[in-house]
């Protein structure tokens, strides 16, 4: 029945804002926008395939929310952390050891970074990794998640 997500809605304070920032810094494909009603919508990925709306709000009815881009696994390890500093973006992660390299989630297993939009909305890059889900090792680093792969 269910075979994926189509879209998602997301309040924002400033629509130019945050049209600047999910064409301009993120590459979205901006698919329509409605001056009256303080719309858009943006492609992501393959036009058609998956969509997110931005919605102008004032700033008491923001709400924050969290959701993840799906990328390619190098982009996450080799570029992803560039990316978001060169755009002024602090990534971040769960690992607690001061660092903004990816991490690993090995309950599924999948690489991933956060990063924030102008609303503070959390978002966050991902990507599925090949191999069994390891849910005992919790959050890694992808070293440790190779080291731990590597001995089985």
């Amino acid at each position: 029945m269910i075979k994926g997500l189509y879209e998602t809605h997301l309040f924002v304070e400033n629509l130019e804002t945050s049209i600047d920032f999910y064409k301009n810094v993120l590459q979205l494909k901006l698919c329509h926008f409605e001056e009256e009603r303080r719309v858009a919508f943006f492609w992501i990925g393959k036009p058609k395939e998956a969509m997110l709306g931005l919605w102008e709000k004032p700033k008491s009815e923001i709400e924050k929310r969290h959701f993840a881009f799906r990328c390619d696994k190098e982009f996450i390890l080799n570029q992803s952390t560039d990316f978001l500093n060169e755009h002024g973006l602090k990534p971040y992660n769960f690992l607690n050891n001061g660092t903004d390299m990816p991490m690993v989630f090995a309950w599924m297993p999948a690489i991933a970074i956060y990063f924030s939009d102008p609303d503070g909305h959390y978002l966050e890059f991902i990507a599925i990794l090949d191999g069994e889900a390891k849910p005992e090792l919790g959050i890694v680093s992808y070293e440790e998640w190779i080291n731990k792969n590597s001995i089985t």
